[in-house]
């Protein structure tokens, strides 16, 4: 076994309660740890989870970059789903928004309820 491994990814937001409820409901994780301002959630089966971070002065990301040197995305999630369209309703169903930049036609982007891009995407090959 590796001496480092990678635990979790941790996004900032207004409301780190709020924002793992999201993605607790679209990924079906389970709360494995959590703490007034910080939640880590994960695969109820084991795997990297995903922690949220309360964040008073969180500033929305900004997707895509308008002018250098300004607020920008840093990283975003890829969610691979069977069926995009379906997906992409369930989520918008839970608080996403559709964003209006849409690059590519088996990927779609969205922002979760504190502005941070996403992408549910569906193999058009075998993946591997």
């Amino acid at each position: 076994m590796s001496p480092t491994r990678l635990s979790t990814v941790v996004l900032d937001a207004q409301d780190a309660h709020e924002l793992a409820g999201f993605y607790l409901r679209l990924l079906g994780y389970v709360v494995r740890a959590e703490e007034p301002d910080w939640v880590l959630i994960g695969p109820p089966d084991g795997g990297t989870g995903l922690s949220f971070q309360t964040e008073p002065e969180y500033v929305p990301p900004v997707w895509p970059t308008r002018r250098p040197g300004e607020q920008q995305m840093m990283l975003h999630l890829d969610i691979e789903v069977d069926d995009l369209e379906g997906e992409v309703g369930r989520a918008v169903g839970l608080g996403a928004k559709l964003h209006d930049h849409q690059p590519q036609d088996d990927v779609r982007v969205l922002l979760d309820p504190a502005g941070h891009p996403f992408c549910l995407w569906r193999p058009t090959q075998p993946v591997g």
